[in-house]
């Protein structure tokens, strides 16, 4: 199949970083989240939409990748990515395309011509697959949302208008770092500390990373498989409850 010329540079990043799904194209447009989800069969939280703004005044670009159903909330994306005297606004159609090379409606969420800002929403985590844009509106490319973070290198956040309380926020980030983790049980996991050592008195856990205090003290001299086995124990320690 010839495929346009950007979802043909979406496909070589994605086989360059050994993602074992190239972009499919769809009869149907995908220009919009609830145009792909329609397309695709799927829940609107599972298209992985970009949303590009642009940062003022060093004109940097802002991405964030989030659930199709979500809203971005502006002022706290402006708290994670501004700096004192800097502001954010609305990307057009020209920005966009200067800056990723690709046009709205099929904004990849990698392969840019000039790196972003890049933020991926907690909120895709809910689910195990989502689907982003492939670089044009008829093309797109199913992921975890675990390997989605590892193509992309994109900061997780909590950046939608519905939102989190810190200790939702706090669980949420251990769980997609765990789900990242299993991405590739060979690799050498990082350390799950979150600089927060407080053990619980009801469950003796560090507050920050789930861990027991013996997790923590014997981390330094477990193997590569050790680690991997303590990551899906913070895993199950943080997955939602009942009622939750």
């Amino acid at each position: 199949m010839n495929l346009p010329e950007s979802v043909r540079r979406v496909a070589d990043a994605l086989a360059q970083r050994g993602h074992a799904h190239a972009p499919r194209m769809l009869d149907a447009s995908a220009r919009t989240a609830q145009e792909a989800a329609d397309a695709l069969g799927v829940q609107l939280g599972q298209i992985a939409k970009s949303i590009v703004f642009r940062r003022e005044p060093d004109q940097v670009a802002v991405m964030v990748v989030t659930s199709g159903d979500q809203r971005v909330d502006e002022r706290k994306l402006a708290a994670r990515v501004c700096p004192g005297g800097h502001k954010l606004a609305r990307a057009d159609a020209e920005f966009v395309k200067q800056r990723t090379g690709f046009a709205i409606g099929g904004v990849a969420p990698l392969a840019h011509v000039q790196p972003p800002v890049l933020l991926l929403d907690l909120s895709l985590f809910r689910f195990e697959q989502v689907w982003a844009a492939a670089g044009h509106p008829h093309a797109v490319f199913p992921a975890s949302p675990a390997q989605l973070a590892l193509l992309t290198q994109a900061r997780l956040d909590d950046v939608s208008a519905q939102g989190m309380d810190l200790q939702a926020r706090a669980m949420a980030l251990l769980r997609a770092q765990a789900a990242m983790v299993a991405c590739d049980p060979q690799a050498e996991p990082p350390s799950p500390c979150l600089s927060v050592c407080c053990m619980a008195p009801d469950n003796g856990l560090c507050v920050g990373c789930l861990r027991t205090i013996d997790e923590i003290a014997q981390w330094s001299s477990l193997s590569v498989p050790q680690r991997h086995r303590v990551w899906q124990a913070i895993a199950q320690r943080a997955a939602p409850q009942p009622g939750d």
